[in-house]
């Protein structure tokens, strides 16, 4: 009997896939705690469920989605003291992948940080939050993958996990998003001058102050 190669997979269908469940879940329009079922979201994408499978494989992967074989995928809920502990992580690593990031940034790694920066304050001046995470992690993931050092960059994107930003933004204040998009500016500048040191600085106040503002500050007896 003649057998055949499986047909190769359309990646550029995974990858589309992917994204799109991905969204859902970081602009909040899946909340922590929904169940994640591969009919409905088949249906609701126009996919087979098979990249839907794919596609929780990964954000399980990411740390977004909980799977478990006997009751399905779940998004992952956050306490306020995971949200804490992940931002406590950030602020001791992520303020020293800028410093060695900003001397190798080349000027149009400066103009991107730019452009970001200014398409969340546009976000925030429109009221359009739901765009705030892919951006804000779009910002920082451009400090991380430019420190130079590939394993420190590959434990940072784990721990910048975009279910949790996307969690704190939808607590913040006016006052504390105002905050965050003076933080980011002056990212940008230091960025600009090429400031390591500066840049070190403002991304452990910009990372405490993001903290606070999602309410997860732990207490310190």
């Amino acid at each position: 009997m003649e057998t055949h190669p499986p047909l190769p997979r359309d990646r550029e269908l995974d990858e589309g896939t992917y994204a799109q469940v991905r969204a859902l879940i970081t602009s909040g329009e899946l909340a922590a705690g929904s169940w994640l079922r591969e009919k409905t979201l088949a249906e609701r994408i126009g996919v087979s469920r098979t990249p839907i499978r794919e596609a929780l494989n990964r954000l399980s992967a990411e740390g977004m989605v909980e799977i478990s074989r006997n009751k399905g995928a779940q998004v992952v809920s956050f306490t306020p003291d995971d949200v804490a502990g992940l931002y406590d992580v950030r602020a001791g690593f992520e303020p020293h992948a800028a410093l060695l990031a900003v001397p190798r940034l080349t000027d149009q790694d400066v103009d991107r940080l730019a452009e970001l920066a200014a398409a969340m304050e546009e976000a925030v001046r429109s009221g359009q939050l739901d765009s705030l995470s892919a951006l804000n992690s779009a910002f920082h993931g451009l400090f991380v993958d430019r420190c130079g050092n590939r394993h420190f960059a590959t434990a940072l994107q784990t721990l910048m996990r975009p279910a949790v930003v996307a969690h704190t933004f939808r607590k913040y204040s006016p006052e504390a998003l105002n905050r965050s998009m003076l933080h980011h500016a002056e990212l940008v500048a230091a960025a600009r001058a090429r400031d390591g040191e500066w840049a070190e600085a403002i991304m452990r106040t910009h990372i405490l102050a993001a903290r606070n503002a999602a309410g997860a500050r732990h207490d310190r007896h």
